[in-house]
């Protein structure tokens, strides 16, 4: 049986290096300040490593093209021209989209979603869990949440002190809440989630076409060289380990590419891939999904000519997302929601849809409206209550 709402919420904090979060530096005295704050700063120093590595690589790659391959092996005027024309084209799409990726500060929750001052201090003066819970269900009668912690409760992060908006986790790297994050990645030293997730999409996209596009062009010098109907000169090295090189990151970036691909059509986060949400009615790994075309839009928004773009064009605000109706399955094992002890039926809201998701489901969806049912004020041992929410979902 899944705990009540009454325990203590927990701060889940999530990346690819750490699940755990980065304990507060100690207040009592300025000897162990100086170390934890040195110690972060080498962590943040060496989180460039990949970020630079990627950057000489890349660097090497125009010389080794423009210079040693275009310039003094290609013999054709013509056929230097266009490869130089097309190259540049996929060098310039690539590095704007990667550079996007790496300094778009990701977005956190806003201020309505931090505790006030006064229900702050009796939160952290409060040491049972239960009572921490009725603190947390008031603060969040006026907010926009459809999901819960697995036990039911309301997802509060301790370290940044704030409820967490859908879909938003504690990035320990970054060591912030960040909305609908996806990994926090060392490749790019940065949280890919609401504001830079299309751009980490099309980094991805114009890597594998830059990768493509050189070890293609490259690939009958490659065999020249390789065969020694070229001379021996300093392009040959540049040439044959350029082809190696272009073609090792064109098959490790097509299988993260494609699956990226996958959690678009899906509406998926790369969390929410391995740990389905939870709703006020159970876990759904399809909660967030619309349709097909529907979650393409809300990604790279619903002008076409600037899906290729990398500008910011996702639709909503990050804070609240459309959901389609989550219906309970006899079948499937369900999270059942207990109100918090004398708490009543009015203090758990069911909030309204932003503008934001009204503009993506007016077409073609309705509101479903069902009332929440609560048998009893007090928990019962032989009793369970299930609350359903009003969602919208596709006709």
């Amino acid at each position: 049986m899944s705990k009540i709402p009454g325990t203590k919420s927990r701060s889940r904090s999530v990346s690819v290096t750490s699940h755990a979060d980065t304990p507060f530096p100690s207040s009592s005295g300025g000897r162990k300040m100086a170390p934890t704050h040195v110690l972060r700063c080498c962590q943040r120093g060496l989180a460039w490593i990949p970020v630079i590595f990627i950057a000489l690589v890349v660097c090497w790659s125009y010389y080794a093209y423009v210079v040693e391959l275009c310039i003094f092996t290609i013999p054709s005027i013509g056929e230097k021209i266009i490869y130089l024309i097309f190259f540049h084209l996929f060098f310039i799409m690539f590095v704007w989209s990667y550079w996007k990726t790496i300094f778009t500060k990701p977005a956190n929750p806003s201020k309505e979603f931090c505790l006030p001052k006064a229900e702050k201090e009796r939160y952290e003066k409060e040491e049972r869990p239960e009572s921490q819970q009725e603190i947390l269900w008031r603060a969040a009668t006026s907010l926009p949440l459809y999901t819960r912690t697995g036990a039911g409760a309301i997802r509060y992060c301790d370290r940044c002190q704030v409820i967490k908006p859908d879909r938003c986790h504690h990035c320990s790297a970054c060591d912030m809440c960040v909305l609908k994050m996806d990994h926090h990645c060392p490749w790019v030293n940065n949280c890919v989630g609401f504001s830079n997730y299309k751009f980490f999409i099309l980094f991805l996209a114009y890597s594998l076409v830059y990768c493509l596009f050189i070890a293609a062009t490259v690939l009958q010098y490659f065999i020249k060289f390789w065969t020694n109907e070229l001379p021996d000169t300093q392009a040959k090295f540049h040439v044959l380990f350029l082809f190696f090189v272009a073609a090792m990151f064109c098959i490790s970036i097509l299988s993260l590419f494609s699956y990226h691909l996958w959690l678009v059509g899906k509406n998926r986060s790369t969390i929410e891939a391995f740990r389905a949400p939870v709703f006020r009615t159970g876990s759904d790994k399809n909660g967030f999904s619309l349709g097909f075309r529907k979650n393409i839009v809300q990604v790279f928004g619903d002008q076409k000519k600037y899906w290729l773009v990398p500008l910011f064009t996702s639709q909503g605000d990050g804070l609240t997302f459309p959901t389609r109706l989550v219906s309970a399955d006899s079948e499937q094992a369900a999270v059942t929601l207990h109100p918090a002890p004398n708490k009543s039926a009015a203090d758990i809201p069911v909030s309204p849809l932003s503008d934001s998701q009204n503009r993506l489901l007016s077409n073609d969806q309705h509101a479903n409206n069902f009332e929440d049912h609560l048998a009893n004020n007090t928990l019962k041992s032989a009793e369970s209550e299930t609350i359903t929410i009003s969602m919208e979902s596709e006709s």
